[in-house]
């Protein structure tokens, strides 16, 4: 029986997805094979020796030391685009917050209860919460992968002229863009040319605090800013002050900060983006599959460390080599195979950075002293044998 650690609360229709009669999953199980978590920290968590990999049911992994993980053997999955429609949705729905004063006419409204003549009332004082309309602007998208692409093909449908910046836009976002949409070569040229600007790109040493004194200067006076990302992309300082100044004239997050809920103007959104119920089914069932897959064939699919790698199964059995990116390696685990007399009949040896992945179907069950080869090469970092049923 594998255990499965929950770390968090994981839709049941993703945990009834791994077979009872193979997993046993809980919050308390102990010496887990996997991981399924949501936004629980694990940075100063200590892992058991048996940990084969993390699922995160969702895109970022922010909570999970990567690093450390991939140095102990650890692969780390997350769910790209399984919650991508409820991020988009909320979007749209940001950019009409953006918009329009709906937050704050909302809340004089209410303020109105108990009073005579609200509808009276209402017609006097609905013009300090007039807006403008979304059809003729700019938007302007900073990346376009999944949810940014989602959202560039909506404001398209909305009337809106978007331009895009995407420095690793794959060829099938590419084609899944509308061919309205505008491709801008710098995040610079978004900038100069967006009314409305929204994030979707992860928060990484190049990314964090890209919303700056210096970035927000490049904008259109009046810029309304959108942020359903991650809060580190903002510089909240700068942010306030352009604010003050009218520089920024609306800023909606979906990730509120000490910062930025003291920020007068801004609205401040509790992490709705991906809180939908169909979007907490598609990242756990996503996040089930993922962890099934390799820890049954060993084959892995959106690993955020390791490279993708998968093969169809042939052989007796499967050796599984995680390991640094380096010269020799992969000849050494040969050497030590060949060595055995074992026949290596299919073989996958994949990249990632610094991070390698090997794949070996051989003709018979290695023993002890071949996986203790193997283990011994320089750079090995993880070493599993799984049996091939045929």
């Amino acid at each position: 029986m594998k255990n499965i650690l929950l770390m968090n609360k994981i839709a049941k229709v993703g945990t009834d997805r791994l077979d009872a009669a193979v997993y046993r999953c809980g919050s308390g199980v102990e010496n887990p094979v996997g991981m399924m978590v949501r936004s629980a920290k694990l940075h100063d968590m200590q892992f058991n020796p048996e940990l084969l990999a993390i699922a995160r049911a969702g895109a970022g992994v922010n909570n999970i030391p990567v690093e450390r993980c991939s140095e102990e053997g650890i692969v780390v999955f997350n769910t790209p685009g399984a919650n991508a429609n409820g991020v988009k949705e909320l979007a749209i729905c940001a950019l009409l917050l953006a918009s329009r004063k709906i937050v704050e006419g909302v809340d004089w409204a209410r303020s109105l209860a108990g009073t005579e003549d609200v509808a009276k009332q209402v017609e006097a004082g609905k013009s300090q919460f007039a807006g403008c309309e979304l059809s003729g602007k700019t938007l302007g998208v900073i990346g376009l992968g999944a949810i940014g692409g989602l959202v560039a093909n909506v404001a398209i449908h909305l009337g809106m002229r978007v331009v895009g910046c995407d420095p690793y836009l794959s060829v099938a976002g590419a084609w899944n863009l509308n061919h309205h949409v505008e491709k801008a070569s710098t995040y610079e040229e978004v900038y100069a040319k967006a009314d409305y600007l929204t994030l979707h790109v992860p928060a990484t040493d190049t990314t964090k605090g890209m919303i700056n004194a210096e970035s927000i200067a490049l904008m259109k006076d009046g810029v309304r800013i959108l942020n359903l990302a991650r809060a580190e992309l903002v510089n909240a300082p700068a942010l306030a002050a352009a604010m003050a100044s009218g520089k920024v004239a609306a800023y909606v997050t979906d990730f509120p900060t000490e910062e930025t809920v003291a920020i007068p103007g801004v609205i401040t959104i509790p992490h709705l983006g991906g809180s939908t119920e169909e979007a907490e089914d598609n990242c756990a069932v996503m996040a089930a599959d993922e962890l099934d897959e390799y820890l049954r064939f060993g084959n892995i699919r959106n690993s955020v460390n390791y490279p993708a790698a998968s093969m169809a199964p042939t052989g007796t059995a499967r050796v599984c080599v995680l390991h640094a990116n380096v010269p020799a390696v992969l000849a050494n685990i040969s050497t030590a195979i060949s060595k055995q007399h074992i026949n290596i009949e299919n073989m996958l040896n994949k990249s990632r950075g610094e991070n390698a992945y090997t794949i070996l179907d051989v003709n018979s069950l290695p023993g002890k002293d071949t996986v203790d080869a193997i283990k011994a090469i320089d750079g090995v970092r993880r070493v599993r044998v799984l049996t091939l049923l045929q």
